[in-house]
């Protein structure tokens, strides 16, 4: 199937949807200042530009989107319409995961991904599975 919309259409709407603040972001930042967890919010001095940043153990963690990043579970499965546009367009976000992770390990830095679907399922177990790693 074609894409309905232009490119440049295309990208207006896609510059759209919000990737800060959202739910998972406020619920997991809520859990590390409960567990008085030193952190940052939206690293822009480092690769990817990580959500959260905890300084005292030069960690990275991102919060990515099981659709958008193309997670196991159901939220991560790609739409019936339009499948090729946005198979494409996951898989560049996951070239580019694997590039920042990267960067950020040359760096010095520890990169942990958190897939939305797991702090629906439990914030605080993820906060104290952040704290373990660290």
């Amino acid at each position: 199937m074609v894409d309905i919309f232009s490119k440049k259409k295309r990208s207006e709407i896609m510059r759209n949807i919000r990737s800060k603040n959202t739910g998972p972001e406020k619920r997991f930042r809520k859990e590390l200042r409960n567990m008085k967890i030193k952190h940052f919010r939206h690293g822009k001095n480092l690769p990817g530009k990580p959500d959260f940043i905890l300084p005292e153990y030069k960690m990275a963690v991102f919060i990515n989107g099981c659709f958008w990043h193309s997670h196991t579970c159901i939220d991560g499965r790609t739409p019936k319409s339009n499948s090729q546009y946005w198979r494409d367009k996951i898989e560049a976000n996951k070239k580019r995961d694997k590039r920042n992770y990267r960067r950020l390990r040359g760096l010095g830095w520890q990169a942990v991904n958190i897939w939305e679907c797991k702090l629906v399922q439990g914030v605080r177990r993820v906060a104290r599975h952040i704290q373990k790693l660290s």
